[in-house]
């Protein structure tokens, strides 16, 4: 096995995963970042390299169990033990119940309540015998309110939650972090400016969430000391309505 500490990033795209993935290079984590496409990684690894960290790509479906086994069983193999892992999949799709299909529901429930599941027990099994590791699920308003169309994310959203409540007090006892921030607001990418122009223009006015912000908070939680450690915590623009 490597020696090197890795922060594991499970969909890291264009904005916060990739975000997160660059903070923790930052503080000396070697980023093993996934998504489905391998190839969809090389612009997001150059750009660590270039700021002088370390990277490494995979091409995983977080949704397929004997994938996300392979994953953990490779990287703990060929670059180090895994300290961090950071599930990062959205899965945001907007329809009116009587549109609402079977196998949407089915699918955004994978991929943002099942691959966490898989993703997290897996964590688990590397983190618990060494005592120690930090495991953080990203959250949405979602996980919190059931909005209009949102049957199937507000639906995978919640069993996310509760399965985060549910590893933290089952882990927090034998040294392992769990933490669900609650990202309540839109976020700086290119599906917003191409989509929500008018609420894209709030950039201007720091009323999009800065990606490179909200890695700062997974970070600050990564350091905490279990003496104050934060389970939960909501991030959104200072105009966000709550």
């Amino acid at each position: 096995m490597g020696s090197q500490k890795v922060a594991l990033i499970i969909g890291a795209g264009d904005a916060t995963g990739g975000a997160v993935a660059r903070r923790f290079a930052k503080g000396g984590y070697v980023a093993c970042v996934t998504r489905r496409s391998e190839e969809k990684l090389i612009p997001l690894i150059q750009q660590i390299e270039a700021e002088g960290g370390r990277a490494r790509g995979f091409g995983s479906d977080a949704r397929k169990e004997e994938d996300v086994v392979e994953l953990f069983a490779t990287i703990e193999r060929e670059v180090g033990p895994i300290e961090v892992m950071v599930f990062n999949i959205g899965a945001n799709v907007n329809f009116p119940i009587r549109e609402m299909t079977e196998r949407v529901y089915r699918k955004v429930w994978e991929m943002a309540a099942l691959a966490g599941f898989l993703t997290g027990r897996e964590a688990a099994r590397v983190m618990v015998p060494r005592g120690q590791g930090t495991i953080i699920f990203t959250g949405a308003t979602a996980s919190l309110r059931g909005g209009p169309g949102f049957s199937a994310f507000a639906g995978a959203k919640f069993a996310l939650r509760a399965l985060a409540q549910s590893m933290a007090r089952e882990l927090g006892p034998q040294g392992i972090h769990v933490a669900h921030p609650i990202i309540d607001g839109a976020i700086d990418t290119a599906f917003i400016r191409d989509n929500f122009p008018e609420r894209y223009k709030l950039k201007a006015e720091d009323g999009i969430l800065n990606p490179d912000h909200i890695a700062d908070a997974y970070w600050h939680i990564h350091a905490q000391p279990r003496s104050a450690w934060t389970h939960e915590l909501d991030l959104r623009p200072w105009m966000e309505t709550f």
